[in-house]
């Protein structure tokens, strides 16, 4: 097993968040049948933050590697894991969010989560887990009900830590505008290509900690783009340190201060995904990656809709793209 990954603690909580986690997205979703032996061998490794959605199905097989881990001795229980799931657009209404969280513990086996973040400032008719949404189905968001229902699943002790995803720095003002508890987690794309420096500033001065998804670009998924792997700055770096290319992008979100989510189901993949923390990146490597032009991967075409409530990409991101 690999040494402790570190950790970063949350505002107001007593569990700290491993800064590199173990990503469960398969796409398309559940279409994995070695998902569990995946996350076994994770956990075996020394990954401890493992991050699902309902839309991935992916709780079911992280319930039965939790179970698997205990039993063959990798943890002594749950309690050292730190657990993220994700409350999905059709359940975003604020009648929906306790029984939804309700039913993602019970596919974890879980008495609570760790972590439950709102995937998207996006609401749909309730009934559907899918990605692309149904357009017409695209309905006005209540911010305020939202919360107010995850702040509901914290005061019932089912969460331990709320947050959200996909929300620009218009949105998070928005949120914290009426919240009763400030988000601890902003989950969004990060990586070289996609770095996030207005909102990482932004986030730091609210006491959000921001979760990088797609860190290596997410190359084969709907949300994915190559851009990131086929960087030739990256690979020049990667090369120059005898690193691979994916470590270079991991270690660079690491020392921006941000907790990371990387998903690999390559055994050797996964290891060498965990060994980031014993080298720096040079000032002058870090200028270059700080130098690379700026494109999102994945601007969220799929939320935009002429009669829905976001008409244009510059709405879901409030001209933050």
């Amino acid at each position: 097993m690999s040494p402790p990954i570190p950790v970063s603690v949350l505002s107001l909580g007593d569990k700290p968040i491993p800064l590199l986690g173990f990503g469960t997205a398969e796409y398309p979703f559940g279409s994995s049948s070695d998902m569990r032996d995946s996350i076994l061998h994770a956990i075996k490794l020394g990954y401890r933050h493992f991050d699902s959605a309902t839309l991935y199905r992916s709780e079911q097989p992280l319930k039965e590697a939790i179970a698997d881990a205990v039993l063959l001795g990798y943890i002594a229980s749950r309690e050292e894991l730190f657990i993220t799931s994700k409350l999905w657009c059709s359940d975003a209404h604020k009648g929906l969010i306790v029984p939804a969280l309700k039913r993602s513990l019970e596919s974890l086996g879980l008495d609570y989560l760790d972590l439950y973040l709102v995937h998207w400032p996006v609401s749909v008719k309730p009934g559907e887990y899918e990605l692309p949404v149904k357009k017409e189905d695209l309905i006005e968001f209540d911010m305020n009900g939202v919360w107010e229902g995850m702040e509901e699943c914290k005061r019932l002790g089912l969460v331990k830590y709320i947050g959200v995803s996909n929300f620009s720095c218009k949105k998070l003002e928005r949120l914290l505008s009426v919240a009763k508890v400030v988000p601890h987690v902003n989950q969004v794309e990060m990586n070289p290509l996609w770095q996030q420096k207005n909102l990482r500033e932004f986030c730091k001065t609210k006491g959000i900690l921001i979760t990088a998804y797609s860190p290596l670009g997410a190359r084969g998924t709907l949300w994915g783009t190559s851009r990131v792997m086929e960087c030739q700055v990256l690979k020049d770096i990667a090369q120059e340190k005898g690193k691979t290319l994916a470590q270079v992008c991991l270690r660079w979100a690491y020392e921006q201060g941000v907790s990371v989510v990387v998903k690999s189901f390559n055994k050797d993949r996964m290891e060498e995904n965990l060994d980031i923390f014993n080298w720096e990146l040079s000032p002058e490597e870090s200028h270059r990656i700080g130098e690379i032009p700026q494109v999102k991967g994945f601007p969220g075409i799929e939320f935009v809709s002429e009669g829905g409530p976001y008409k244009t990409v510059h709405d879901l991101w409030d001209g933050e793209i």
